[in-house]
């Protein structure tokens, strides 16, 4: 039997999808944080997203994970709605 190509620490089909989504996320995150108008609410929520993503940088548990990511989602949709009443 063939050794494998792969090195071994590849990222599992699962893992790479997981790790696209979650990037995802993080940019849309930072692209709705541009959009407030308070520089210093806007250094806040950035230096706060920051914090978040890489606090959990190195989470390995499958469950854990959809749950941050749905949590990062929640987050995501509540910051859009807020800047969509505040007419930005």
């Amino acid at each position: 039997m063939a050794a494998s190509r792969l090195p071994p620490t590849a990222l599992s089909l699962k893992q790479f999808l997981q790790r696209k989504q979650v990037l995802g996320i993080y940019r849309n995150m930072l692209r709705t944080i541009r959009q407030v108008p308070d520089e210093r609410d806007r250094k806040y929520l950035r230096d706060w997203a920051r914090d978040e993503f890489k606090r959990n940088v190195h989470a390995t548990d499958q469950d854990a994970i959809r749950m941050m990511i749905t949590q990062a989602r929640n987050h995501l949709e509540e910051l859009q709605s807020s800047l969509a009443l505040a007419g930005n």
